[in-house]
Order: C-alpha cells, then sequence, then structure tokens
C-alpha cells in the first residue's frame, strides 16, 4: 500500500531530509541577529571649539611689531593703544586660558622703553597666559 516509487522497504533512502536542518539553522541565525548588539559605526574626534574671534585675530599666534618710530602693529596693521588694548581683551578673554592664541612680541631696537612696558601691562590687565619676545638674537 506504498503510495512513493520507492523499491521496497528493505533498500536505504536515497535523499536526505533537510527541513529539521533548515529549522534548525533559522533558529540559531534568529538568536544571533537578537544577541549581538547594534554596532554604532561612530568615529569619535576631539574637535576643537568653534572660534568666534574677530578676523583681526589670529588662533594660533598673534603678532606684536614696535618699530623705532614707536608705531604699533597687530598682526602687521598699525594700531593705537585703545585698538591694541580691545584686542588684547578679546585673546584675553577666551577660554580656557589653554586655547588662548599666543602672543609674540617684537620690539625694535630703536623702540622707547616707555612704549613697550605699556604694551606688556595691557597684556598682563588683560589677562593674556602666553606672551614671548620673538627677534632676541638681533640683541645679542
Amino acid at each position: 500500500m506504498s503510495v512513493g516509487a520507492g523499491g521496497g522497504e528493505d533498500k536505504p533512502m536515497g535523499e536526505m531530509n533537510t527541513t529539521p536542518l533548515i529549522d534548525v539553522m533559522l533558529v540559531l541565525l534568529i538568536m544571533f541577529i537578537i544577541t549581538i548588539p547594534i554596532q554604532t559605526h561612530a568615529v569619535k574626534l576631539d574637535l576643537p571649539p568653534p572660534s568666534n574671534l574677530p578676523s583681526d585675530i589670529k588662533p594660533d599666534f598673534n603678532q606684536i611689531n614696535i618699530d623705532f618710530l614707536n608705531t604699533i602693529y597687530w598682526n602687521d596693521q598699525e594700531v593705537s593703544l585703545e585698538q591694541l588694548d580691545g584686542y588684547l581683551k578679546q585673546v584675553g578673554g577666551i577660554q580656557p586660558a589653554e586655547a588662548q592664541p599666543e602672543l609674540r612680541l617684537k620690539p625694535d631696537q630703536l623702540a622707547r622703553y616707555e612704549i613697550v612696558t605699556k604694551v606688556m601691562a595691557l597684556a598682563q590687565q588683560a589677562g593674556i597666559q602666553k606672551m614671548g619676545f620673538v627677534g632676541n638674537e638681533a640683541y645679542a
């Protein structure tokens, strides 16, 4: 009363039953999908804060030159002491203090000492943390 086209019950079956294998594989696949955490593909970078500095203030360093006629220059632009005080207060107001750009002072050899000390006092009053002298090798 056999319906299939098999030889007899004595002969081994030539095909493998793959239904249970596929069921087990699907269950394992669903378990892996559920148990694997969702991975984020984010790259963490420490970016500098956005700069709200005017275009006259450079983010890395600013240079003050004083020539032999006692003219003061901020980044190669002639300024008065009042304008210089405004620039220095803007730079000194940057927080944290480590983010302040460096201030480089380059007085001419014939510049008056009084003008140089006024510029240094303005920088100190403005809260400048990083200040250096440029061109000291000319005085050696």
